[in-house]
């Protein structure tokens, strides 16, 4: 009897589910803040507010011992974050073809009035 105590205790103790990490409310917040340095608030405002209110949904799971859903929200947050790092990355990227392409054309009809139509 004494042994399928001990047994059900181990099985319960397994089946709990761990608090969050310290460090990764602290992780998901540096991630934010970091999308916000990167930018984020102009070139992807919508991934910066899903980033933010999953934090903060992930603060109210801890407050009610929602670990499992807390530590999935705090993931959910700091891809939020990388994914507005990545979109204001590719704007960056986009508006900088976009500049090349215009002095492109700019080089080509100063080419086309020095040169005329022969060497196309």
């Amino acid at each position: 009897m004494r042994y399928l105590l001990i047994l059900l205790l181990m099985l319960l103790a397994a089946c709990t589910t761990p608090k969050p990490a310290p460090d990764s409310f602290e992780d998901a917040e540096q991630a934010i803040d970091a999308a916000v340095r990167a930018g984020a608030e102009e070139c992807s405002p919508v991934e910066l507010r899903f980033a933010r209110e999953k934090l903060a949904e992930a603060h109210k799971g801890m407050e009610v011992r929602q670990y499992d859903k807390s530590i999935y929200l705090i993931e959910q947050s700091e891809i939020n974050s990388e994914l507005a790092i990545e979109k204001c990355k590719t704007a960056a990227v986009r508006a900088r073809v976009a500049e090349l392409s215009r002095e492109n054309e700019v080089l080509r009809e100063d080419f086309l009035a020095t040169f005329g139509e022969e060497f196309e």
